[in-house]
């Protein structure tokens, strides 16, 4: 998977936001808020250009405190959002 392109992570009042920019990202309209783990997953996947569910969880466990089982289902809930809100491919 990879991050649509015109879709960037920015902090908006404090907040780490999605927002499109660009003629590619002209339907979105909106902007997903996100925490600060699931901000740092955005981060790690634009890094990684391709990225998968284990890649993440790879990270996600290099990083955190956290059992592979746990990173893996929350890596995959988030995937399914982005993916549900079409910013990734």
């Amino acid at each position: 998977m990879k991050i649509k392109k015109g879709f960037v992570l920015r902090t908006v009042c404090g907040e780490n936001v999605i927002v499109g920019e660009g003629l590619d990202a002209i339907n979105f309209g909106r902007m997903l808020s996100l925490n600060e783990t699931a901000a740092w997953l955005w981060k790690q996947a634009q890094q990684q250009g391709d990225f998968t569910a284990q890649s993440l969880t790879d990270a996600l466990c290099s990083e955190y405190e956290v059992t592979p089982e746990q990173a893996l289902t929350d890596v995959k809930e988030t995937m399914d959002n982005w993916s549900k809100l079409g910013v990734i491919e």
